[in-house]
């Protein structure tokens, strides 16, 4: 056997040195001594001050997936709060927008009753209010229906009035509901005073007049005395309407060499297409004059012709 393979260390059993008893014991003592006198004397203070500053930037990095997962966590968090609050903002923009609008609509129902209102105090015809329900069914007449009727007192006949003038007339009473033909309809006419020169007409309805449907009067003179604005209201000399209600204004007048008659076009004042609140008032009650008879041939004139 060569010598390269031979242990050279001694054996255990001539080891020389302190026992494994013996180091835990001493080992013990030692670190025992050390935390006494580090609590007492501070002896390791500035080594422990070292270690923390070599450790702090494996601690940072360490710490660093921990706090990214934690931030990324209240960014989503946040994001879908704010997500939730910008949904709960819009709807109570929306809702407010319907409230704003519902309230204009509101103002301007009652700027119009007021004006009813006034209107009713001022007129001496009996009236009564009603509400527009529906337009009717029939694409080739301008009629509403209102919702008080025979069982309310509604009449034939009986002019009807918005807060700027005249409407229509009621055409056909139901029991509970009342048809009412619209000035613009083509069977309807009117008898009208132009304010200005006091001249007398009949305005007829005129549906195609326009988008939203006119008024024409009829069978003026080419020469007569009628300008663009002129304010026509009701004459009174039918019987039905009382006299001074606005109906329409003039808002195109023609003159043709070779017409003996003027084309006026008048555009009624009354809100025929939006109208929801009318007055019905009662047919005038005052009874018109029989109209004269014809002169009868007289038997002594007959007699002296001879």
């Amino acid at each position: 056997m060569s010598l390269g393979t031979l242990e050279r260390s001694a054996p255990p059993f001539f080891k020389q040195g302190p026992s494994a008893l013996s180091k835990l014991a001493l080992y013990s003592a030692l670190a025992l001594f050390l935390m006494v006198a580090d609590v007492r004397f501070q002896l390791t203070g500035t080594v422990r001050q070292a270690v923390a500053t070599i450790l702090y930037p494996v601690q940072w990095l360490m710490l660093q997936p921990v706090e990214f997962v934690a931030q990324g966590s209240g960014y989503f968090q946040s994001l879908k709060a704010a997500q939730e609050d910008a949904d709960a903002a819009r709807k109570q923009m929306t809702l407010m927008s319907q409230r704003s609008i519902q309230a204009e609509q509101l103002m301007q129902e009652n700027a119009r009753l007021r004006q009813l209102l006034d209107l009713r105090t001022r007129l001496e015809t009996p009236a009564q209010a009603a509400q527009v329900l529906y337009d009717t069914a029939d694409p080739y007449t301008r009629r509403v229906v209102v919702d008080q009727g025979r069982v309310a007192g509604v009449e034939l006949g009986a002019p009807v009035l918005d807060e700027k003038g005249v409407l229509g007339q009621v055409t056909r009473v139901h029991p509970f509901v009342s048809e009412v033909t619209l000035l613009i309809d083509r069977d309807q006419a009117i008898p009208v005073l132009n304010i200005r020169t006091g001249v007398r007409g009949v305005a007829y309805g005129d549906p195609v007049a326009g988008h939203a449907g006119g008024m024409e009067l009829r069978f003026m003179p080419a020469n007569a005395d009628i300008l663009e604005g002129d304010l026509l209201t009701t004459s009174g000399v039918d019987g039905l309407y009382p006299p001074g209600l606005p109906v329409a204004k003039v808002v195109r007048v023609e003159r043709r060499a070779d017409s003996a008659f003027a084309r006026i076009y008048c555009a009624p004042i009354a809100g025929v297409q939006g109208a929801r609140h009318v007055m019905l008032l009662k047919p005038a009650a005052e009874p018109m004059p029989a109209r004269p008879e014809p002169d009868a041939a007289l038997p002594g004139k007959k007699g002296a012709r001879k």
